[in-house]
């Protein structure tokens, strides 16, 4: 055959496919195209188990989440090194929160059965075994605690989680309250622990994230807030506000947003009229925008936290929310 001839068949077969490939080898590949396609949809990464469940925020700025599945945890008994003079039972659990183990203190009053419960939030900066103390305390009045160990211990970068936001990335705030309702949902399933008698209750930046998680729970008879308070977002206007994401974003994470839908949930709110950290002042404008129930109680040290004049209107609270 000569050469010619021969370019003029490869030239006409070339033609024939469109690509120089052959009809089979093209059916195999969309073959092989179609199971990459469907491989990709049964195993994506966040469709596993442990992956980040979905999110949304209104345009008004309330964070939702999806029902949350049962909770999956491991627990250990272990001795209690915190407060070695208590006879309390202390188990260290873990459990699955948006694909990360969160770490967590369960302290359970000596000699109790069904009793109620209480998810504890730290501030920002304290462990789960530094707020052993007020556990004590809570237990002496009967109580259990779950206490976590929060993620970055509580404290927060908003700017960061504002990048997160407008990328349509999970902000880590939203995780924060996120694993303090599935610490909700793994206190519920304890033996010990009376499932139909639940609070939480926070301390500074804790408070917030209990006010929402709340608010967002309505399984929780109520939250009690020491040394917190909201960040006043409701005085922007938002038909003034330049960057709309931004506007969303900072009513989202701001817990007088949520006071609305906490009824009939009781909001507690316990401050001093000296706190250094965050002024009466604050903590008494989220007070004003919180719906009955509600209490508010005052002390006078020049402190950030909780303190043992506080105690009374503690144990008053909780007995009238949980016993």
């Amino acid at each position: 055959m000569s050469r010619q001839n021969s370019r003029k068949k490869e030239s006409k077969y070339r033609a024939s496919s469109g690509t120089g490939i052959s009809k089979p080898t093209i059916f195999l590949l969309g073959f092989l195209l179609i199971l990459v396609g469907i491989f990709g949809v049964m195993y994506n990464p966040s469709n596993s188990k442990g992956a980040a469940a979905p999110w949304e925020v209104s345009e008004a700025g309330i964070l939702s989440f999806p029902d949350r599945e049962k909770p999956v945890f491991a627990a250990q008994e272990i001795e209690d090194v915190y407060i070695p003079e208590n006879s309390d039972t202390l188990k260290l659990l873990s459990f699955e929160s948006k694909g990360e183990k969160i770490k967590a203190l369960l302290r359970i009053p000596v000699n109790s059965s069904s009793c109620p419960g209480l998810v504890l939030l730290p501030g920002a900066g304290v462990s789960k075994e530094a707020e052993q103390g007020l556990a004590v305390e809570l237990s002496k009045m009967g109580y259990a605690t779950l206490t976590l160990d929060q993620r970055n211990l509580g404290s927060i970068n908003t700017e960061r989680d504002l990048e997160l936001f407008k990328a349509g990335l999970e902000p880590v705030e939203y995780t924060m309250v996120y694993d303090a309702l599935k610490a909700s949902d793994v206190l519920a399933v304890q033996p010990e622990i009376n499932p139909e008698k639940l609070a939480i209750l926070g301390e500074s930046n804790g408070g917030r994230f209990a006010i929402i998680a709340c608010a967002l729970n309505p399984s929780l008879k109520g939250v009690i807030g020491i040394s917190t308070s909201g960040y006043g977002t409701e005085k922007i206007d938002p038909s003034l506000a330049n960057d709309s994401e931004a506007y969303q974003f900072y009513r989202s994470i701001d817990p007088d947003t949520y006071l609305s839908s906490l009824p009939p949930s009781k909001f507690v709110q316990i401050h001093s009229f000296n706190d250094p950290v965050i002024s009466y002042d604050l903590a008494l404008r989220t007070y004003s925008l919180a719906k009955d129930p509600k209490a508010m109680y005052n002390v006078t040290e020049a402190t950030h936290g909780y303190t043992t004049s506080m105690r009374p209107y503690l144990e008053k609270e909780l007995t009238l929310l949980l016993k």
